[in-house]
C-alpha cells in the first residue's frame, strides 16, 4: 500500500518508521527541504516532497499538521487525489476538525493516536511509539465503513488497541485525561511562580524532585499544542476546569475547617481509583459515547 504522510513531526515521523517496517511504501510531504532530507536518511520515508503533489498516488493520507491547519491542508490537498483515497487526521481534537474536513473530503477518517513523548520533531520519532497505546477513531453518519475499516486495521498493524466513538464524546473525554492536565499542569508552574519571596522561590527550585517533575511535565510541554486544545476544544475544556475548579473549593473548604476525616475518604479514594485510568491492555474496541 502506498501511504502518505504530511508533516513529518513526532507522530508523523513515527508512523512513516513503523509502516516503512510493514511493508508500506511511505510518501512524506514537509514545509521544510532539510526535514525532507532527514526523513530520506533516517529511512523514515521512502520519498519526501515540499509538493503535494506527491499524494497523488496514495492510498490512504495521514495528515500529521498541527490542528489549526488541518482543514486548509484537506482543501489544498483534494485536488489531487482519486475519490477513492483515504484522508485522515491525527489531531487530538475532533468535532470542529472531523466535520470541517469531511466537507472538502468525504472520504475522511477522523483519528487520534494517544501517543506522544516530551521531546518534538522528526529529531525525536521512534519506531514502536504507538504500541499498546489507544488509537480512536471518530466517524461521522457519512464516513464510508469500508475507509474506517482500512485505517483501524492499519492502526492495529501498529500495535495499537483501537476505540471508536462519535468526535464529540473523543473531545469530552479527552478534555478530561489530557487537555485538564495541561491547564492544571501549567496553573502549577505558574501558582508556583506567583512565591513573592524570591529566596523560597528560588528553594523550592532547588527541591523540585521526582513529585513535581511528575505533576508539572505536560504543561512545561509545546505552548502551541496547549494553546490549540484550549481553542478548538473551548467548549469541553471549560466544563472540565470549572468542575475542577469546584473539586478545588472543596478541598480548600475541608483543610480550612480541618476535616481530617473527609479528606483522608478523598484521598483514600483517588488512591483507590487512579488505577482504573491506568488500566493495561486488553481493552475493547469500541467505545460509545
Amino acid at each position: 500500500m502506498n501511504v502518505g504522510i504530511i508533516g513529518l513531526g513526532l507522530i508523523g515521523g513515527s508512523l512513516g518508521l513503523d509502516l516503512r517496517q510493514l511493508g508500506h511504501r511511505v510518501l512524506g510531504v514537509s514545509r521544510r527541504p532539510h526535514i525532507c532530507e532527514a526523513a530520506i536518511a533516517r529511512k523514515v520515508v521512502d520519498e519526501a516532497s515540499l509538493d503535494l503533489t506527491l499524494m497523488a498516488t496514495a492510498d490512504v493520507i495521514f495528515v500529521c499538521t498541527p490542528i489549526a491547519v488541518i482543514e486548509a491542508t484537506v482543501e489544498q490537498l483534494s485536488p489531487h487525489l482519486s475519490e477513492q483515497t483515504i484522508v485522515t487526521d491525527v489531531g487530538s481534537v475532533k468535532e470542529t476538525v472531523v466535520r470541517a474536513a469531511a466537507r472538502h473530503w468525504p472520504n475522511f477518517v477522523g483519528g487520534h493516536p494517544m501517543a506522544g513523548k516530551a521531546d518534538a520533531g522528526l529529531e525525536a520519532a521512534e519506531a514502536g511509539l504507538f504500541a499498546q497505546c489507544a488509537y480512536v477513531l471518530t466517524p461521522l453518519e457519512t464516513t464510508p465503513p469500508t475507509s474506517l475499516a482500512t485505517v483501524a486495521q492499519i492502526a492495529q498493524s501498529l500495535q495499537a488497541h483501537v476505540y471508536q466513538c462519535s468526535p464529540k464524546a473523543h473531545d469530552r473525554a479527552v478534555a478530561w485525561i489530557s487537555h485538564l492536565p495541561v491547564m492544571v499542569s501549567s496553573s502549577l508552574i505558574q501558582a508556583c511562580l506567583s512565591e513573592p519571596d524570591a529566596t523560597i522561590l528560588e528553594l523550592a527550585k532547588n527541591l523540585a524532585s521526582s513529585g513535581f517533575r511528575d505533576t508539572s511535565r505536560v504543561g512545561g510541554g509545546n505552548p502551541e499544542l496547549g494553546i490549540m486544545m484550549a481553542q478548538y476544544n473551548r467548549e469541553a475544556v471549560l466544563g472540565a476546569l470549572q468542575r475542577y475548579r469546584h473539586i478545588l473549593d472543596q478541598m480548600i473548604e475541608q483543610i480550612d475547617k480541618q476535616n481530617w476525616a473527609q479528606l483522608s475518604q478523598w484521598l483514600q479514594q483517588t488512591q483507590r481509583t487512579r488505577p482504573e485510568f491506568m488500566q493495561s491492555p486488553p481493552v475493547p474496541d469500541k467505545a460509545e459515547p
